[in-house]
């Protein structure tokens, strides 16, 4: 198989991707000769005319420079310098607008020519051959050389890459683009020079084979090199189809070699090294002369221009200058200056822009010769795009990505190896502008990446600097432990003693002092509790959990028993609420007999709380006490307030002693008992339950009681009070001090009764407890069923409705109504007192299993107490709310008291709500006695 120097040797040509064939339109300026364009009045330098970095100025303003005088420097690969076109003055360094597509500005030299055109001092290498080519590649470097078809690429920098690396070395004269015929007019005119720049090319990098790529449109360019060459330069001239854009770098290759460069790689990544006919004239110039890179051939084509054609142009010629010289006739409507060809091209803002090391051509076209751009229009998804794109890339999404700015799937589509070729929108139906959506996203990527590798330097940056802190801090640390450890030697052997040390131990020292005092320390009291809690816990956590719904049946009991005694007492209210609203208007008392009532009330509560504590440390009643009440306390509302709200709060501290004083009582009652649960003795969680129920419903019946006590009928009225309403109003206050009083010595002469005598040995024997707690509950239901029959045996007291009408009347019947209740009191106590004794009661069998635990009989002997105290006060408040109708002889009633008949009409509706109320609060009371 033929190698592929063999296979180009016989003549084979390959082919790429795609293309296009447009209108030529060389021959407007291919006939003429190259003229030199002369010298302008000021040249404009931008220091940046190639792919890489500028270099430093080291020339300042109002120097006077030479011909081929260096105006920067730079000591780096990518760097070329630029050279003064001619002599003159230096008048500015600043910034003016450059040839690029953006139409941005760039720090530029301006330099003011003197038209002597002086030349400084070269350097030549006519024997070039007997040179080593790192000192001629440094000359090229020197001489500011850089790619004169277009890319700008440093040409001594892709010399140095391709030293050892190649094979074959590719010259460039294809010149594809329309309009364009510069280095068609250079081969002509000096071929003899091009071949001699091809000749130190080949000494520089010494490949196998050296071809020449030219285009079939250019016959006279191919018969010049031929006339130029001979068999001893190993130089071949290939002839290649007419094709756009067959000029450019990678399609070249693939036509020539057959070799296909890879994305974002060089030629010299496959052993080819390609170099534009223009930059091989320059090296020879630069070489052979010693003339740095100073003026390059530009083609002046378009119907606009009067005298087309090409010219030797000064770098930094002004573009007005040559449109002036060589007669620019600007279109009237659409004037354009175009810097390259009609398909690679761009658009200047304005003619005062310079010409560069890469600018080839100066177009100025007519509208009718080369049509502007209409308005853009959908694509259509036609794919024309992508079959004439040579680097077989896909144009459509490309610009669809660019246009949304998704630079990052524009460089997943491999934009990068995009060449601008504007094929794509030469063939576009829709005339999309494709090639300047793809230079905006190139810009925007590039302009990422310098931010991305700005940040990159600044972290490390960072980092080494966080380094060097963490050396130095480190250090630092070593330099004080060091000092410190010689400091401590330097004690130790001078008999002294640490300090540090010494301080530290002194601080632990108080640390540990403070530890020890604020430890708290525990009270013996509290110290047993906690024992006897924890014995306890132990002890049910030894015994057998045995599964039993006792307690739960206990409490759902409980919150029944609640909930009846909330709705009575809501029942109650209500009446209480309907009867007090039936009252007229004019019915209504004045504020200061109000405020007495209030206080008598109060101290009637006072004096019964009292009485209820007396009577049960006493078992006897001597003498009724009769309260005085001072009426002196009507005369002013805030003494009245304050007078009650002191009452109030003595009879709650009056109740709690009371209460106290029952639940502390430990004597058992020895009434009969029924069968005692053996299921209470057996867990001691149940026992708590049934203990804390029963103090509950002791709790709730003195409360009752209280509020009975209070609607009771008091005893006598002071004659003396009928002259005044308000003594009238302290004087019932008073009488129902008294009823309440009565009521208190009732229950303390029933509490007072003989009780059975309890065997010494209960105490001694648990069972024995057990069985009389179960006699005291068996006595109390008993006592309270008989107190239920005798008040339901007492008929009730009508009330004469015609009252309202007399006020003596009705001041008469709540007399009357007093003392009824007085007699029923008596009645109640003498009832109590002749009761026989339980003795020859029967007593219900008790089991004896209830005595497994003592602590167990001891908390059902406590439910038994509390549950006797309830059924008694029961039976008191059932027997105070019920009042009597005997022939009791009434008390004297001073008829001057009805003074007010609206006054005495509220007292007889008042006496009627509290007698419905009474009535009620029996009726609820009776079922709940029932139950239990």
């Amino acid at each position: 198989m033929l190698s592929i120097i063999e296979q180009i040797k016989q003549g084979k040509l390959w082919d790429f991707h795609g293309g296009i064939h447009p209108a030529e339109n060389k021959a407007l300026s291919s006939k003429q000769a190259i003229k030199a364009a002369g010298i302008p009045q000021e040249l404009i330098l931008p220091l940046k005319q190639h792919i890489g970095s500028r270099g430093d100025i080291i020339v300042n303003i109002g120097d006077y420079v030479l011909k081929g005088q260096p105006l920067t420097q730079g000591d780096i690969a990518m760097c070329v310098p630029i050279h003064a076109p001619s002599s003159g003055t230096i008048t500015a360094i600043e910034q003016r607008t450059t040839a690029h597509p953006s139409g941005l500005t760039d720090l530029c030299i301006v330099i003011a020519t003197d038209n002597q055109d002086t030349w400084c001092h070269a350097t030549q290498y006519p024997d070039y051959q007997d040179r080593d080519p790192a000192e001629l590649i440094e000359a090229i470097r020197l001489a500011g050389i850089a790619g004169l078809g277009g890319a700008g690429f440093p040409t001594a920098r892709k010399l140095q890459g391709g030293l050892g690396n190649v094979d074959i070395l590719i010259i460039n004269a294809a010149e594809c683009e329309p309009y364009i015929t510069a280095d068609d007019r250079l081969m002509q005119d000096y071929a003899d020079e091009v071949i001699e720049g091809i000749r130190i090319l080949r000494h520089i990098i010494s490949p196998k084979l050296t071809l020449i790529g030219i285009e079939d449109n250019k016959p006279d360019a191919i018969k010049a090199l031929e006339a130029c060459v001979n068999e001893d330069d190993n130089i071949i001239i290939r002839v290649i189809p007419t094709k756009y854009p067959s000029g450019s770098s990678k399609q070249l290759v693939k036509l020539l070699t057959g070799r296909e460069v890879p994305s974002q790689a060089r030629s010299t990544s496959i052993g080819v090294i390609m170099q534009n006919v223009g930059t091989a004239f320059a090296i020879k110039r630069a070489i052979v002369n010693g003339e740095p890179l100073i003026e390059r051939v530009v083609t002046l084509t378009g119907e606009a221009f009067k005298q087309r054609g090409n010219v030797f142009a000064l770098l930094g010629t002004p573009i007005a200058y040559l449109l002036e010289k060589f007669d620019y006739k600007a279109d009237k409507k659409y004037p354009r200056v175009i810097i390259g060809g009609s398909l690679m091209g761009f658009t200047l803002p304005h003619a005062n822009v310079p010409i560069t090391k890469i600018t080839n051509c100066i177009l100025t076209p007519k509208r009718k010769e080369l049509p502007l751009h209409t308005y853009e229009m959908a694509c259509i998804r036609c794919s024309a795009c992508a079959d004439a794109c040579p680097a077989s890339l896909l144009p459509q999404q490309l610009q669809w990505y660019a246009k949304d700015k998704n630079y990052d799937k524009c460089e997943e589509y491999n934009l990068s190896d995009c060449i601008e070729c504007g094929a794509c929108a030469y063939v576009c139906p829709s005339e999309i502008p494709l090639v300047q959506y793809y230079r905006q996203a190139k810009a925007e990527i590039w302009e990422r990446k310098q931010d991305e590798m700005s940040a990159e330097r600044a972290r490390q940056r960072f980092e080494a600097k966080q380094q060097r802190m963490d050396r130095d801090k480190a250090e630092r640390e070593n330099r004080f432990a060091k000092a410190a450890t010689d400091r401590r030697q330097h004690m130790a052997t001078a008999g002294g003693d640490d300090a540090v040390a010494a301080a530290i131990a002194r601080v632990k020292a108080k640390q540990a002092a403070a530890t020890d005092t604020a430890t708290p320390t525990i009270k013996p009291a509290v110290a047993a509790a906690i024992a006897k809690a924890k014995a306890k816990q132990a002890a049910s956590v030894s015994e057998e959990a045995i599964p039993d719904n006792s307690e739960m049946a206990a409490l759902r009991k409980q919150r029944k028993l609640q909930a009846r005694e909330q709705k009575a007492a809501k029942h109650a209210e209500l009446m209480q609420q309907q009867t007090v609203t039936e009252q007229p208007p004019e019915q209504a008392s004045d504020k200061k007999d109000a405020v007495a009532a209030a206080v008598a009330r109060a101290k009637a509560r006072k004096a019964a709380q009292q009485a209820q504590s007396t009577t049960e440390t006493q078992p006897t009643v001597d003498a009724e006490p009769t309260t005085e009440v001072n009426t002196d306390v009507a005369v002013d509302p805030k003494k009245a307030a304050v007078a009650a709200a002191v009452a109030r709060a003595k009879a709650r501290k009056a109740a709690q002693q009371a209460q106290s004083t029952t639940e502390t009582q430990p004597a058992v009652d020895a009434e009969p008992a029924t069968e005692v649960n053996t299921d209470v003795a057996v867990d001691p969680k149940k026992a708590a339950v049934a203990a804390a129920v029963a103090r509950a419903k002791a709790r709730k019946a003195a409360q009752q009681q209280q509020p009975t006590a209070a609607t009771e009928p008091t005893a006598e009225v002071n004659s003396d009070v009928a002259n005044d309403p308000k003594k009238a109003a302290v004087a019932a206050a008073v009488a129902r001090a008294k009823a309440r009083k009565a009521a208190q010595q009732e229950q303390a002469t029933a509490a007072a009764e003989p009780t059975v005598e309890v065997n010494s040995d209960v105490a001694n024997d648990p069972k024995k407890a057990a069985v009389a707690a179960a006699v005291a509950r068996a006595k109390a239901r008993k006592a309270a069923q008989q107190e239920q029959a005798t008040a339901a045996a007492e008929p009730t007291v009508e009330v004469n409705t015609n009252v309202e009408s007399d006020p003596k009347k009705a001041a008469v019947a709540a007399a009357v109504a007093r003392a009824k209740a007085r007699k029923a009191a008596q009645q109640a106590q003498s009832t109590t007192e002749t009761q026989p004794a339980v003795d020859a009661e029967p007593t219900t069998e008790v089991n004896t299993n209830v005595a497994v635990d003592p602590k167990k009989a001891a908390v059902a002997a406590a439910v038994a107490r509390a549950k006797a105290r309830k059924a008694a006060q029961q039976a008191q408040s059932t027997t105070e709310t019920q009042p009597a109708v005997d022939a009791e002889p009434t008390t004297e009633v001073n008829t001057n008291v009805a003074v007010d008949p609206k006054k005495a009409a509220v007292a007889a509706a008042v006496a009627r709500a509290k007698a419905r109320k009474a009535a009620q609060q029996a009726n609820k009371v009776q079922p709940n006695i029932e139950e239990e």
